[in-house]
């Protein structure tokens, strides 16, 4: 199957693969022909909770974010995806059961993506995909208990601080009230920080 996009622009496709799929092999191949272009305007909903994701993404342009939202209206923004990362609501794709969350699009975006029936059909054939698939589930997996912890056990301004160790492009990129509601704190909370914290 032909996804008549140029080899440049599947070049970060090819980047996320490499660690496991051979550059030239018959895996690699078959993975970088399943992806098609996808344009998306700021503010779009790809997906709604109570949906299931039919897409992997990966990033070209723009940042993204997964949020769930409360009974009560509150948000919670759970992740943050930019330039050239995997994206989309992983553990609804996977498992293909409905999102408990919302993955929209902070800026205009552009990515590649990939549907569910034509990943999980390359994981059939070949085990070397299906070895890349469980790789990145493990260190999903791996991100997602951290940041736990770091919820869990970290003071507001030592998550402040390991959010701009790691992310500091963000601060000037993102609505701050998304980053407030991303490290669990109150805006009041942030603004404080970030007056008091030497960037």
């Amino acid at each position: 199957m032909s996804n008549n996009i140029s080899p440049d622009h599947l070049e970060p496709v090819r980047q996320l693969a490499r660690p496991v799929l051979p550059d030239n092999s018959p895996e690699m191949a078959a993975l970088l022909a399943i992806w098609q272009p996808c344009d998306c305007k700021r503010k779009t909903v790809l997906t709604a909770a109570g949906e299931t994701e039919r897409h992997i993404y990966v990033v070209l342009e723009g940042i993204q974010r997964a949020f769930y939202l409360s009974e009560t209206g509150r948000e919670a923004t759970i992740v943050f995806t930019y330039p050239y990362s995997f994206s989309g609501v992983a553990d609804s794709f996977l498992t293909q059961t409905p999102s408990s969350v919302f993955f929209e699009t902070l800026t205009a975006s552009k990515f590649l993506r990939a549907g569910y029936a034509q990943l999980e059909e390359l994981q059939q054939r070949f085990p070397l995909i299906r070895q890349w698939v469980l790789t990145l589930t493990a260190h999903a997996l791996k991100g997602a208990l951290q940041r736990q912890a770091e919820l869990l056990c970290y003071s507001a301004e030592e998550k402040f601080r390991i959010l701009l160790n790691r992310s500091p492009h963000l601060l000037q990129l993102i609505p701050h009230k998304y980053i407030a509601s991303y490290l669990g704190l109150d805006p009041a909370t942030f603004s404080k920080l970030l007056g008091s914290i030497r960037l």
